[in-house]
């Protein structure tokens, strides 16, 4: 077993990674940049070395200054965690040619999956399910335009090279065809440095259906089950569960076959994520595989319990897994809801600065895995995620009731949260019966900021010493509540805020 890990990330995933790594007996090594000197993760690892200055593009997603760390700390292996360079077959590459172990999949499988074009076709080859398109080598526009007018509109041009949204657009009309695809083309090759696109259907209210598979080195590949992933804004979750409440016993069953026929034959290893699409008709088809960990694992880990990263750094060691397929049975229902940074009131762009007090209360059944505390900084330069809000419970509804107290007694102060659109969603009818499709924030109206402001709950009256911290600190400012927003007590013991 490694005695030493150097984590390749920043924030809450860093923090998570460390947390396994004390476990098991595991020395760690952070990474920082100039913005995350006094980050939490850099003061929870056992060492933690400098890499450049604030842009990513200038520390962590700079290979070289990453191995150098590593090899000056005696670290033997290294996580990438989620984001900057977890899915760079370049980085795992580099990592072996440094005598370190890349704790992921090979850099072949991560090259093969890491093209949607590519992963689609490892599919089709297996027999599983793709959304009808165009995904060959023609890429001039009259050749695309000749494939839009084959599958028919409603259609989607999407990037072959990345994910995120990025390089995507609707087309609903062929007339608006050359002008989509010249923007399609023109993001996906300043995001990912490759034009190339795809052409796919477009389901009307799809389910957004992920499973979650492991594989050793041994030919040994398991699921671990589904997770919903269909809440989203911008083509970002921010809404994760498991299990879904759409898929029956036999289909999960057919899913969980198919996502390990794929993974099986991309010769992959490690964890990774296969991503389906489900239609009204209860047919799935296969979209893309992320060739990481995913930022929503905790709710795998809480219904099956096991700890993914735990199993990752098995892997990478040698270990053959020990886990069968039979025996892996899910138990209960786990809910995750990202809480970011974000300004409702200027269309959730990102809220950077000082989090005076975060305070976030632990009970049975909840889990905050976070990258903030109070007192730190959220930065220009990266995600604007503070926290995952994970709950458990027996069963869909106890798992819901929990996460609307959580948001309810949740205090955020010094920026501006997405808190409220995530308490709504716990409140709106259609999402307790289950009834989720991608288009769902928009077809239920919670983006309407008037709705966002009449539903606003932020934290219980368990908040209130978090506030009377930050008010004291400010003694002497000729207005305190300013910077802290407009806010009243309210009945039951709530702190509500109103605009």
């Amino acid at each position: 077993m490694f005695k030493k890990i150097l984590i390749a990330n920043r924030g809450e995933i860093a923090r998570r990674i460390m947390a396994t790594c004390r476990e098991m007996g595991i020395r760690t090594v952070a990474v920082y940049s100039e913005a995350d000197c006094q980050a939490p993760h850099v003061y929870e690892a056992d060492e933690a070395y400098p890499i450049g200055p604030a842009p990513a593009s200038e520390s962590y997603l700079r290979i070289e200054a990453i191995i150098a760390a590593a090899r000056q700390a005696g670290a033997e292996a290294i996580h990438p965690g989620y984001g900057f360079l977890s899915e760079n077959p370049a980085f795992a590459e580099a990592c072996q040619e440094a005598g370190l172990v890349f704790i992921g999949p090979p850099a072949s499988a991560m090259r093969l999956m890491g093209s949607k074009i590519a992963a689609r076709q490892v599919a089709q080859q297996v027999g599983v399910p793709t959304v009808p398109g165009y995904d060959g080598p023609q890429q001039d526009p009259q050749r695309l335009l000749q494939e839009a007018e084959r599958i028919g509109v409603p259609l989607l041009i999407k990037a072959a090279a990345g994910g995120g949204g990025k390089g995507m657009r609707v087309v609903r009309s062929l007339e608006d065809f050359p002008a989509q695809l010249e923007g399609a083309q023109r993001e996906a090759l300043a995001a990912f440095g490759d034009g190339t696109v795809f052409l796919e259907r477009l389901l009307e209210r799809p389910r957004h259906i992920e499973f979650q598979i492991l594989a050793d080195a041994y030919g040994q590949v398991v699921h671990l089950g589904e997770r919903e992933c269909s809440i989203q804004r911008r083509h970002q979750k921010i809404v994760e569960e498991s299990p879904s409440p759409a898929l029956t016993p036999a289909l999960r069953a057919r899913m969980g076959e198919a996502a390990v026929r794929i993974a099986r034959a991309a010769g992959y290893v490690n964890a990774g994520t296969l991503e389906f699409l489900l239609d009204r008709d209860q047919h799935f088809y296969f979209l893309e595989m992320n060739t990481r960990l995913q930022v929503e694992h905790p709710i795998t880990e809480l219904v099956m319990g096991l700890d993914l990263v735990r199993q990752q750094i098995l892997i990478a060691a040698g270990e053959p897994l020990r886990l069968r397929q039979e025996e892996l049975v899910a138990r209960g229902h786990a809910l995750e809801m990202r809480l970011y940074a974000e300004d409702p009131e200027q269309q959730f762009l990102p809220s950077t600065g000082r989090v005076c007090r975060f305070f976030a209360p632990l009970r049975p059944g909840v889990r905050i895995d976070s990258g903030v505390e109070s007192g730190s900084e959220v930065s220009q330069f990266y995600d604007p995620m503070l926290a995952k809000l994970i709950t458990y419970g027996e069963d869909r509804a106890a798992s819901v009731a929990r996460m609307r107290t959580l948001l309810e007694e949740l205090a955020v102060f010094g920026v501006k949260t997405n808190s409220a659109l995530l308490h709504a969603i716990t409140e709106n009818a259609a999402f307790r019966e289950g009834l989720t499709f991608t288009s769902f924030l928009e077809e239920q109206g919670l983006l309407d900021l008037g709705a966002l402001r009449e539903q606003e709950a932020l934290p219980s009256v368990l908040g209130a010493a978090a506030l009377a911290d930050v008010l004291n600190e400010r003694r002497g400012e000729r207005n305190p509540w300013r910077r802290l927003g407009p806010w009243r007590l309210g009945g039951h013991g709530r702190l509500l805020r109103y605009l």
